[in-house]
């Protein structure tokens, strides 16, 4: 498990909600949690929006894929040690342009499952070296580890808003 200090303060609470464990067991659990999830949707399902100007449930799971395509590639450019500092990406400015409401339960799923796959793949590439550097994105400076655990973090966060607000 990382030391919750190496996680930036403002991603500490998803890195929190994981409980011990260790990255690459812990990329799997979260990723089939919400492939599970996602396997007993409905359609009519993944429209409802628990308040007025709130996101879809469909836009809740395409935002997960947004910001985990994000996350791994600022994980791959520290690896790499691209030291470029990386610009933030504004979640609100994603989630209408993805149009996911027009999308299928099955297609988003489908994309989130290749896309844990890959990322998987991607952090088991990495030795414990490579796992330490560090770059700055957003202003803020975190290492390749502490990505794949806000990863892991970020999806068990979306799930518990999805549970707690969603649920009818």
């Amino acid at each position: 498990m990382i030391d919750i200090q190496k996680v930036p303060e403002f991603y500490q609470g998803y890195v929190l909600s994981l409980g011990e464990g260790e990255l690459v067991p812990l990329l799997l659990k979260t990723g089939d949690d919400f492939i599970e999830f996602g396997r007993k949707l409905t359609e009519a399902q993944g429209l409802y929006r628990y308040e007025e100007g709130k996101w879809s449930i469909k836009e809740v799971i395409q935002h997960v894929i947004d910001a985990e395509r994000v996350f791994t590639y600022r994980a791959m450019r520290f690896a790499r040690n691209d030291k470029t500092e990386l610009h933030g990406f504004e979640q609100n400015d994603y989630v209408p342009e993805s149009y996911a409401d027009k999308r299928t339960i099955h297609s988003l799923m489908t994309e989130f499952t290749n896309l844990r796959a890959s990322t998987v793949d991607l952090f088991t590439s990495f030795s414990e070296d490579i796992r330490q550097r560090r770059g700055v994105s957003n202003k803020v400076e975190m290492s390749v580890e502490a990505l794949g655990y806000i990863i892991s973090g970020h999806v068990n966060h979306h799930l518990n808003i999805i549970y707690e607000r969603y649920s009818k």
